[in-house]
């Protein structure tokens, strides 16, 4: 890749420090799809963080998409192209970024390891075992290794709660809760002022149509054994997308259930699953209203405390992600405590994790194989709401 990765040493906060001479690589991203995502969140993070990244190359099937990024990007202007295959083959291009549409990840995640690039992949990896099975197999032939874009479970006040949560002696609940207005709302007052292009050709539309439809079947007929239906296509997408965040953070934090005791699945509106531990219950709760608020937390019990995640929409950067405890002192005394660590948002510290598992050759820990777990929890969920 071109990286001298002995150049750097992890500091105690998992962060890279520079060597003696006070020298760090910049690594050169090439990103693949510059859609709402690249535009709000993962090109102005890049420019934000310029002492560890630059932003070489820029892949999408519209032109206009291309040029319009193009000009957000500081620091010089990056190559464009149609050609996902030549922006992973190129030597401009040290780590990949796949940010398009979910049908491609997996292709473009193989093409990128293939070439032994360091690759983060937006959530989704996978909604199907096949494809997430054949990612894995072709990250172990790689000098590259995948990050999948789940970025909560970077967030400190998670990381800090799931150090809570560890050191209690029983836990007796848990919630997971994620329900969010429309996201248009969030981003149009983002300040990013992100665009969307439609030249793009029917070709290219068919296309998608076809792998989408190709990954549906695999997952719900194949797999999963549900019916496929329209309730249950829907269920799937949402799942894989918006819940993806929750199911990977609950794992974390709790590890995998039993088994799913029950759910309620519907769109539009509320869907809630019940999830068994062993010696608790999770409930998990998601959805989408008319309400432009941003309601996502992870609350656990104990018989004496309780641990609290507040999440906040990503789009808007500097909104904090917060832990709240709440616990008996002594006797009958009651303390509340709300925890700010810093005003660094998820996708920064994402990426900077990413930035030190290239430096320091490390797998990280929302790897591939982490993310076929959500892929089992999507399956158990399927199963019991749509009764296989």
């Amino acid at each position: 890749m071109g990286v001298k990765r002995e150049q750097s040493n992890s500091n105690t906060n998992g962060h890279v420090d520079s060597n003696s001479n006070g020298h760090m690589p910049v690594l050169r991203v090439g990103i693949i799809g510059c859609g709402e995502i690249s535009q709000v969140a993962h090109i102005p993070t890049i420019n934000f963080l310029s002492h560890r990244f630059q932003t070489t190359y820029l892949c999408d099937i519209s032109e206009q998409s291309l040029q319009h990024c193009a000009g957000r990007v500081l620091g010089g202007p990056p190559k464009v192209t149609c050609s996902v295959e030549e922006l992973c083959t190129s030597p401009d291009v040290d780590v990949v970024i796949i940010a398009n549409a979910d049908a491609y990840h997996v292709e473009h995640g193989i093409l990128a390891l293939k070439n032994d690039k360091y690759c983060m992949i937006e959530k989704p990896a996978s909604i199907c075992f096949r494809d997430i099975d054949r990612l894995i197999e072709a990250e172990k032939v790689s000098k590259g290794r995948v990050l999948i874009g789940t970025m909560r479970r970077y967030a400190h006040a998670f990381l800090d709660a799931v150090q809570e949560v560890g050191g209690m002696e029983k836990i007796i609940y848990g919630r997971v809760r994620d329900i969010i207005g429309p996201n248009s709302d969030f981003v149009e007052q983002s300040c990013t002022y992100p665009r969307r292009f439609s030249d793009f050709t029917e070709a290219d539309v068919q296309d998608r149509a076809g792998r989408e439809s190709d990954i549906f079947e695999q997952a719900l007929t194949n797999e999963f054994e549900v019916p496929w239906t329209p309730e249950s296509q829907t269920m799937l997408q949402l799942l894989g997308g918006l819940g993806t965040h929750d199911l990977s953070a609950m794992r974390e934090i709790f590890g995998m259930p039993e088994r799913v005791e029950g759910a309620f699945l519907q769109f539009p509106g509320i869907w809630s699953v019940i999830f068994r531990y062993k010696g608790f219950p999770v409930t998990y709760e998601s959805g989408i209203t008319n309400v432009p608020q941003f309601d996502a937390h992870i609350e656990v019990y104990s018989p004496d405390k309780i641990v609290r995640v507040d999440f906040d929409t990503p789009y808007v950067k500097g909104l904090p992600v917060t832990m709240t405890i709440r616990e008996r002192i002594g006797t009958a005394s009651f303390q509340e405590r709300k925890i700010r660590k810093t005003y660094e948002d998820p996708y920064t510290l994402e990426l900077l994790e990413f930035y030190d598992c290239v430096i320091n050759d490390r797998v990280p820990k929302t790897s591939v194989c982490d993310a076929r777990n959500d892929v089992e929890l999507i399956k158990m969920v399927l199963r019991s709401g749509f009764g296989a």
